[in-house]
């Protein structure tokens, strides 16, 4: 019986271990699906600039920037990243004068990627939607005043992020 103690013992921390490495390295393969939003993304009218910079997944993590510009004023601002948290892929906004909200991976492809708070007052899911190698569709959605309420942002790639 000791024997069998004293091998599990052993055994647990090395279990333990690897199950922490098998989460490291599924939630790197998660992320390097997303490697595609990688880049400067934007949305251009004559009188609005969305924009959304992305840097390649590096060390199981991306980070990202968005602003948003009208009529050549700053109108709003966020930093983003999507990383692994407790072995879930996520996505963490942080909008301008706002706190900071995390909203888990629900669904994740080559072409879609599915993040949602069900908690959160609005948006409750952010969803990106690779159309071509050149265009992405950002659709923010979710309950309002108990309202279904969305919008897309479609955008294209940018040589850079620049005004």
């Amino acid at each position: 019986m000791r024997r069998h103690a004293a091998a599990a013992t052993l055994l647990l921390p090395l279990l333990l271990c690897l199950s922490a490495r098998s989460a490291q390295a599924q939630a790197t393969t998660e992320i390097n699906r997303v490697a595609w939003l990688t880049g400067c993304w934007e949305q251009r009218t004559d009188t609005r600039l969305v924009q959304e910079l992305w840097m390649a997944p590096a060390g199981g993590i991306m980070i990202g920037t968005s602003r948003t510009v009208a009529r050549g004023a700053a109108r709003s601002w966020e930093f983003l990243r999507i990383a692994s948290v407790a072995g879930k892929l996520t996505y963490v906004a942080l909008p301008s004068g706002q706190s900071e909200t995390a909203f888990a991976a629900t669904f994740v492809s080559d072409t879609l990627a599915v993040f949602e708070n069900p908690v959160h007052d609005f948006p409750q899911r952010i969803a990106y939607r690779r159309v071509t190698s050149d265009s992405i569709v950002a659709r923010v959605s979710g309950k309002q005043g108990g309202a279904d309420r969305g919008f897309d942002i479609p955008m294209r790639h940018a040589a850079t992020c620049g005004a």
